[in-house]
């Protein structure tokens, strides 16, 4: 399947079948410009704008479970829809930009393997996909993002970071109450978001030249994000250095200052 053709599959098409099409045998065809407002979705996995509030506890109810779930996959699904647009987005006229290019679409095919596995568990308990309303918040920054500095300063190094602590906190939540099957794909998905995280540290270095990698993040990270969305209820320093952030990047990180005020934070509480 050609490159284009498989990333206007995920965006154009509603269904989700279309957005887990295999990145198997991908080939590079010719580069055109592409924009897009937003991704297609079947009314049932709409976008609502309807303010939605993350669990606060009590995941012995079947329900709230349920609430995280969607809410796992969905950005999950975000992701795989964020990747497929930053496909079509940059060029990949040089061989470093083929390369770069590859590399997305190995993050993609684990975000479309999270997703199933989300999806899996929300089944298990009774639920379908979009039975709770959809946020568009990743979306809704990622599509702003111009330069692949700009996708990987919010994507690896700021949401994907995030869900390093988020993952890592509600592996440990689950597998408390003894439901180890969701807490063993919470584990999954940890471990392969290192790889992303550190997919990201990879080029950003390359793209910083002579700037500390803290430095240049912050200049190409748009604005209204800033690095405290890049962190969860907890900062797990072990995930990042296992990405390969360096000592400075983390020491300025995990001193800088929470304000959740403007990054709706609050539907993570």
């Amino acid at each position: 399947m050609k490159l284009s053709e498989f990333a206007k599959s995920i965006l154009e098409n509603g269904d989700i079948e279309s957005k887990l099409v295999s990145t198997d045998s991908i080939e590079f065809d010719d580069w055109k410009p592409y924009t897009l407002e937003a991704p297609v979705r079947d009314e049932k996995i709409g976008f609502s704008h309807e303010q939605l509030r993350f669990p606060r506890g009590h995941f012995h109810e079947i329900k709230k479970r349920a609430m995280a779930l969607n809410a796992f996959a969905n950005h999950e699904l975000l992701a795989v829809e964020i990747m497929a647009y930053a496909l079509l987005l940059f060029k990949h006229d040089t061989p470093e930009e083929i390369r770069f290019k590859k590399g997305i679409l190995s993050s993609l095919k684990d975000e479309q393997k999270h997703f199933c596995l989300y999806r899996k568990r929300l089944n298990d308990f009774g639920y379908e996909f979009g039975d709770f309303p959809l946020n568009d918040f990743f979306w809704d920054h990622m599509k702003k993002m111009k330069t692949p500095s700009e996708y990987l300063s919010m994507m690896a190094l700021t949401f994907e970071a995030a869900n390093l602590d988020f993952a890592y906190h509600y592996e440990k939540v689950f597998r408390d109450l003894g439901d180890i099957e969701t807490a063993d794909v919470l584990k999954i998905v940890y471990e392969d978001e290192i790889s992303h995280v550190a997919f990201g540290v990879n080029y950003l270095n390359k793209f910083k030249e002579d700037k500390r990698l803290w430095d240049y993040y912050l200049s190409v990270l748009p604005e209204p994000l800033t690095p405290a969305r890049s962190k969860g209820k907890i900062f797990h320093r072990e995930s990042r250095k296992r990405a390969r952030l360096d000592d400075d990047f983390l020491k300025e990180l995990e001193s800088f200052k929470n304000d959740f005020s403007i990054l709706e934070r609050k539907s993570w509480k």
